[in-house]
């Protein structure tokens, strides 16, 4: 749920970027860090074992534009994939306005993926937040793979024939997307708050963040 400070006339918007272990969720976080500028950007908090797997989640707030004399501000977090983390992932989960979800696109990780898709729905439930009420891309990361499972396959795993996801073949290492797949769920997470939340903060021009490289 959207925070708003009428005082410091702030919105804050929650985009949490679930998948299973290895997607690329950090690094799609970490690319998005590297190419704000300072003044954009509050530092990137990262937990992470020796394998360099998130174990709790990482933490950025992104300054976009104003929302209606309001400052809109989108903090990025990732949940961590691994099965015995997932009271944390429910915990993180929490209040989210936006969803990413990071499927790696091996083809002998498709298991893992439709498995890490479904415990994000038990959590969400578990967390009475109905999936039809959160913005949702799917992001198919890894797509330079020399065994990337094709797309239609993903689709056919992941996305829902009525009303697909937006969807978004991305190359986190490199960037390819990356913010295409960021800007693609706060423009929907804007728009829902604009219909849902008036006259305070009054509704906008409904511009998107400016969260380019």
């Amino acid at each position: 749920m959207a925070l708003v400070n009428h005082q410091t006339r702030e919105v804050t918007f929650k985009i949490v970027y679930a998948g299973t272990p290895l997607s690329g969720k950090t690094t799609n976080l970490q690319y998005v860090h590297s190419r704000l500028d300072a003044a954009q950007r509050g530092d990137l908090v990262s937990v992470a074992t020796a394998s360099d797997r998130t174990l709790y989640f990482d933490f950025m707030p992104v300054t976009a534009n104003r929302i209606g004399g309001y400052a809109a501000k989108f903090a990025l977090y990732t949940v961590p994939g691994q099965v015995h983390y997932n009271a944390t992932r429910q915990l993180v989960l929490r209040g989210a306005d936006g969803l990413v979800f990071v499927a790696d696109s091996a083809a002998d990780r498709l298991e893992e993926n439709l498995e890490s898709a479904r415990s994000l729905m038990r959590n969400l439930q578990d967390n009475a937040t109905p999936l039809e009420n959160l913005p949702l891309v799917l992001q198919y990361n890894k797509r330079d793979l020399p065994d990337a499972a094709p797309r239609a396959q993903l689709d056919y795993l992941l996305n829902r024939p009525e009303q697909p996801f937006p969807v978004f073949e991305c190359i986190a290492q490199r960037g390819v997307n990356v913010f295409a797949c960021l800007n693609a769920v706060s423009q929907i997470v804007l728009r829902r708050f604009h219909d849902s939340v008036a006259p305070a903060p009054r509704a906008g021009t409904g511009a998107a963040p400016t969260t380019t490289a």
